[in-house]
This record gives structure tokens, C-alpha cells and sequence, in this order.
């Protein structure tokens, strides 16, 4: 077996628990690392198979993260929801949520072909794509549903930027801190952005891209289709900034989505996905830098993100 780096070596434990779920006379012959993820170890295992051909899988493990257990629970229910669907998920090979038999919990699934594309060049066509596949998303009717969904910042966790108009992020922060509307709720995959998407672009002809699949299922949930929506567009502004943020959410509703009827309630879940990046601006713009958008600083993420919300907040009601 061939290791690309140090980091990508696999544990002895967790080695052994892999080759218990490999088909007769299969074997890991290599493994890479996959870089790019923010919370899990991620590696590509490459299987030598019984013809002498090979196949990929990837295994996912979590390390010194203390809601493992919960995230592979919610991931192989997702991945099982999937299978069988019109959304391209991994198919589930096997999980060990409380590192029974593996160093620390893991999952092993099946490789997806694609990439993820962060690049400026052709987001007029991928969009409307992201926006399709996650309406696929919210069709699906799950045979058990998933726990409900998790708020990710409170008023009192939001970090205002150096760079932003205090008064209005206070009033930001005091929307959010009303009572969630109601909603009807639906299957979220709860971690929707160009980072967990993967797609096929040929490359003469960026405009025929297509969608090869959807990963990253930790944090799949029951809830608002609002909450999907502006996680993604809130990612959509930092990377690529505010207009395609907003530009998400006329997408959804193009493909025929249904938001919020209210604008204020579509306007509460916006600015709650985007005060919750006020969090993690660094952690989430570290993996952008490291694929080669250098200019995405977390100083400009945050500006990014002040500009971000301040559109919002000042939308037309």
C-alpha cells in the first residue's frame, strides 16, 4: 500500500475495520488525503480489486470532535435516504459512529467523480444548478425523519467585523433575536455550498457543467427550506461576493422553490445563516486560500460578509 503523504495514512484499527467491509479478495492498495474539509479527516482509499482493476472509496473519520456520534448517525441516514434518488449522494458502505472497532469514529462510503469549483468563471450556469439540486434536495420525503435543525449562532455569539456599521449589525442582531417563524418543515442537508457540491465542467465549454453529486451529509436535518437557502447564499457572498449571495435565493425560486410568503420571515433566516458566518470567518475562508483564491483574506471575507448583510437589511421589504 502506497500512502501520497504522512497525513494520509490510515490507523491500524480503523485499516483493519475497512478491510472487514471490502469484498472478497479486495485490498487497500493506496491513500490519499483529501484536503478541503473543515471538521473530519478525509482520505481516498484506492481498492485493488479481484480482476486486477481498482475502485475508489473515501473514508471519513472524526478526531477529538465531540458530536461525532450525532453527525455519522445523521450522514448514513442521509446517505441511505439518497440512495435510490434523483440526488447523487455517496452510497453508504459501512459506519462506526462510537469508534467501536476504528481509533475514532469513522465513516466509509463510495467515491463520487467531479470537483468542487470555486472559481468566478461560469457561476451564471452553476447557480441555477446549485438551485435545482437543492430543491432535489427538499423533495425527498425520508422514510424516518432526521433531527430537527440546530441553530448556528445566537444574538449573543454574533462578532460584528471591525469594519461594519455597528448600529446596524445591533439591529441584525435584534431581528434575530425573535422567535423563529413558523414553517412547514423539510429534509435539509443543512451544509449546502460550492464546497460540498461536485460538478463536471468540461474545460472548452464552462456553460455545460453539470452537478456529478453532493457530499458532506453530517448535519442533515428536518426544517425550514429558508435555512438551506440562506446557508448557501451566505457562502455564495463570501466566496464570490453579495450579489451572488442574493442571486441564490432568486435562483431557488426560479426552479420553483417556495420561500417564506412573508418577506420578513424570508429576511430572518437570511440575516440568521449570515450572522452565523460572523463565527467562522476564518475557518471557513482557510480552505478557499489554500485551493488559490489567495485574495480571500479573512479581512476581506469579513468585508464580504459586513457588505453582505448590509444588503440585506437593506432590501425593500
Amino acid at each position: 500500500m502506497s500512502d501520497h503523504d504522512e497525513a494520509a495514512a490510515v490507523r491500524p484499527l480503523t485499516l483493519a475495520w475497512v478491510h472487514r467491509h471490502l469484498e472478497a479478495g479486495e485490498r487497500v492498495v493506496g491513500v490519499e488525503a483529501l484536503h478541503g474539509g473543515i471538521t473530519a479527516e478525509m482520505r481516498r482509499l484506492t481498492i485493488g480489486t479481484r480482476d486486477g482493476g481498482t475502485r475508489p472509496l473515501v473514508l471519513r473519520s472524526f478526531v477529538g470532535v465531540a458530536d461525532a456520534e450525532d453527525w455519522l448517525h445523521r450522514e448514513a441516514g442521509a446517505l441511505t435516504e439518497c440512495d435510490g434518488t434523483g440526488v447523487s449522494a455517496p452510497r453508504l458502505v459501512a459506519v462506526d459512529p462510537v469508534a467501536e472497532h476504528c481509533e475514532y469514529p469513522s465513516l466509509l462510503m463510495t467515491h463520487l467523480a467531479g470537483r468542487t469549483v470555486i472559481d468566478d468563471e461560469g457561476l451564471e450556469t452553476r447557480v441555477p444548478l446549485m438551485a435545482r439540486q437543492l430543491l432535489a434536495i427538499h423533495a425527498l420525503r425520508p422514510v424516518r425523519q432526521p433531527r430537527a435543525y440546530v441553530a448556528l449562532t445566537t444574538a449573543d455569539t454574533v462578532v460584528t467585523p471591525q469594519c461594519a456599521d455597528a448600529s446596524l449589525w445591533a439591529a441584525a442582531i435584534d431581528l434575530i433575536r425573535r422567535p423563529a417563524p413558523p414553517y412547514e418543515g423539510r429534509f435539509l442537508h443543512r451544509d449546502f455550498h460550492p464546497g460540498n457540491v461536485l460538478f463536471d465542467v468540461p474545460p472548452a465549454s464552462p456553460a455545460d457543467a453539470r452537478i456529478t453529486g453532493v457530499v458532506d451529509w453530517a448535519g442533515a436535518s428536518w426544517g425550514p427550506v429558508d435555512l438551506d437557502v440562506a446557508h448557501c447564499s451566505t457562502h455564495l457572498a463570501l466566496l464570490h461576493g453579495p450579489v451572488w449571495g442574493l442571486r441564490f435565493t432568486e435562483a431557488y425560486e426560479e426552479a420553483g422553490g417556495a420561500l417564506a410568503a412573508d418577506a420578513s420571515e424570508r429576511l430572518y433566516w437570511l440575516v440568521r445563516s449570515g450572522l452565523a458566518a460572523s463565527e467562522e470567518v476564518g475557518a471557513v475562508s482557510k480552505p478557499w486560500r489554500e485551493a488559490g483564491k489567495t485574495e480571500l483574506t479573512t479581512r476581506a471575507v469579513e468585508e464580504r460578509l459586513d457588505a453582505y448583510v448590509t444588503a440585506l437589511m437593506h432590501a425593500p421589504a
